[in-house]
Formats: structure tokens, sequence, C-alpha cells
């Protein structure tokens, strides 16, 4: 049997969930035709056929969790060109249905959950996932305590539901810097008062982190803590915050000290158009320098942005108060690399930048 496995999508990305199939299994299929639609780390993908077929089966359903190097689906042997993954004979149904486990799985635990042939059946009878419960007994065997607990709070809550897509990457992420980064957070309020009415508010935001980023060098950085490495970075590759009903995506302006505010107005409404229709690609959403999120847009004063490793410092924009002549900044910055003192100062800079009549 030959299997197309999933390819290394780039980025640094090792799984993907299925959005969904675009052939079904018994399909004659032609170099290029778009297979599948996968979600990567917030955006979504189309996988082409990398050869001409006859499919077999497809691994996996919508919502299914695969990983880099394994199978998305089978070809016919006899009309496979070699350049398709050979990945040998699954000998027995029982063998089949491990691997398929190991394949689709749970995002947070690939094995099978543990647990005895009578507890499957319990929780079958209640309708219960296992992939949902965490196991209470030994060696974190599910037992049937916590198949019953699981099914008594599904029927006076509703069942849980499992994160996905941008969801799930944005609940790792935060994870991940905050068991990670030593975050302080300082605040302060640029006098706005001079502004025209007219003001384009995020190209302001812009400009003031680009003159910041060039006063303070130091925070428009990446630091490695795994190899203790330091990288102060000279074009400013901006990530802004968009808020949309998938969650929270940062697509990255890219040599924003570079560009005129025309085009730099340009690349916001492109790329926010991109987050909302979902057709952002997974490059657009990586190698941001710095980021900037203009919270208060929606609602608040100050925050304590989240800093996303490598980079080392976020600003947060709140609510304009005082009759529009006050606006409350929020600037985290990774204590590990970054002064109290280095911070300020960018925090200065781009206060007085933010204070100009334009």
């Amino acid at each position: 049997m030959k299997y197309f496995k999933l390819p290394d999508l780039g980025e640094g990305l090792h799984e993907s969930e299925i959005v969904e199939w675009h052939i079904e299994p018994g399909a004659i299929v032609s170099t290029g035709q778009v297979l599948v639609s996968v979600e990567t780390d917030k955006a979504i993908v189309d996988i082409p056929s990398p050869c001409d077929g006859a499919v077999v089966k497809c691994f996996g359903q919508a919502g299914d969790i695969i990983h880099v190097g394994d199978p998305l689906l089978e070809f016919a042997a006899e009309d496979v060109e070699s350049s398709v993954s050979v990945v040998g004979r699954i000998e027995t149904e029982s063998a089949a249905i491990n691997r398929e486990h190991f394949i689709i799985g749970s995002p947070y635990n690939h094995d099978i959950p543990r647990t005895t042939p009578s507890i499957r059946a319990l929780a079958k009878t209640l309708q219960v996932d296992l992939q949902h419960v965490t196991g209470t007994g030994h060696h974190d065997m599910i037992t049937s305590d916590d198949v019953e607990l699981m099914a008594k709070l599904n029927r006076e809550y509703g069942p849980a539901q499992m994160l996905k897509g941008s969801r799930r990457s944005m609940a790792r992420n935060m994870a991940s810097a905050h068991e990670e980064v030593v975050k302080v957070t300082i605040h302060d309020d640029a006098d706005v008062g001079a502004w025209h009415t007219n003001n384009d508010i995020m190209l302001r935001l812009m400009r003031a982190m680009k003159m910041a980023c060039q006063a303070e060098p130091i925070l428009n950085a990446w630091y490695d803590s795994r190899r203790d490495t330091f990288r102060v970075i000279e074009q400013i590759n901006l990530g802004i915050a968009v808020d949309s009903s998938d969650g929270l995506f940062v697509p990255v302006i890219r040599n924003l000290q570079q560009l005129k505010e025309e085009q730099q107005r340009h690349e916001l409404n492109r790329l926010r158009d991109a987050v909302m229709t979902r057709s952002i690609l997974p490059q657009e959403l990586t190698g941001a320098t710095i980021t900037l999120s203009n919270f208060g847009s929606i609602a608040g004063r100050y925050g304590n942005p989240i800093i996303i490793p490598p980079t080392v410092a976020i600003m947060g924009t709140g609510r304009m108060y005082n009759h529009k002549k006050n606006l409350p900044l929020s600037l985290s910055f990774d204590h590990r690399v970054i002064t109290g003192g280095e911070a300020a100062r960018f925090l200065r800079a781009a206060m007085e930048d933010l204070s100009l009549e334009q």
C-alpha cells in the first residue's frame, strides 16, 4: 500500500486540523488537484495531490488533528508514481485501528486513552468521549468514577468542546509564554490633545512604534532562551493583534521602517481582510520582531499584554479619555533580557512621538 503523508508546511508547524476533504475514497485524482484543506497555526492551506492515481482511503474527518509525516490518504499501489511515500503493510485490523488512533488522536495526547475494555463499554453506554477524560487511577488509568463524573458534567452543563484551530494555537502560545517569559508591564499616558480630528490612529501608533524602536532598538529583538542567544533586529516587523470570531491573530507588517504611510495603511487593510476571510497565509503570521495591540478600540484603559517568544516586547493602547486628550499605553517587556530603563526609554520615545500634532 502507498500513502501520501501530511507534508511539512513550513514555519515550524508540526500538526494541522482537517477542515474539509475535496475528494472521497474511490476518486481518480490528477497531479495538483486539491485533496484537502487543513488549518495550520491560524491559516487554512489547500494540499494538492502529488501524483495521478485512485484514492483508496482518506484518513480522518473534518475537525481531526493530523501530524506531519502521518498518512493523509492511501493510493491504489498500481496507479501511483514512486514519489508517493511507501509506509509498509498494515497486517491486522487491530494494528490498523491502533495506527489510526495515533494519526487522529487527541491534540494534547496522541496515545490511546489508558483504560480497560469494561470502562470503554461504560463510556459508550454513557456517551462519554474518553479523549476528554483525565484518568485518576494508577498510572493515569481512566476509572469508572472518572467516566461517571464526566457523564454527570455532560448532563448538567453540556459536553466539553475541544479547542481547535486558532483557539488551540492561542491557548498553547499563551501557556508557553506564561511559563517561559519573565514579564513586567509599565503604564503611562500619551498627551494627544494636539491631534487633528482626522488623524488615523493606527498609523500614528505604528509611527510611534517605529520611532521608539529606533530610539531603543534592543526592544525590537528575539531571545532564544534555550540557546541563551539574543538578536537585535534592524528591520521592524510589526505584529498587529487582530480580534476575530475565530480567535486572536497577529499578522505581520514587514519592514515597517521602509514603508510610507499609504503603504502601511494598505498592508494593514490587506492583512485584516485576509484574517477575516481566513485567507491569511502562514508566513504572514510569523516573523514579528515586536507587537502592537490596540485593545482600546473595543474597551479598556490599561492592559497587561502577553509577550510571545522569541519577541521581547509588546505595547498595548487603551481607550482614550479626558475628552480624547490622553491615550493610555501599556508596555510589556521580557525582564530576562530587557532592563527597566530600556523599556522606560522606549515608552518615552513612543509618548513623545504621539504628542506631536501630526
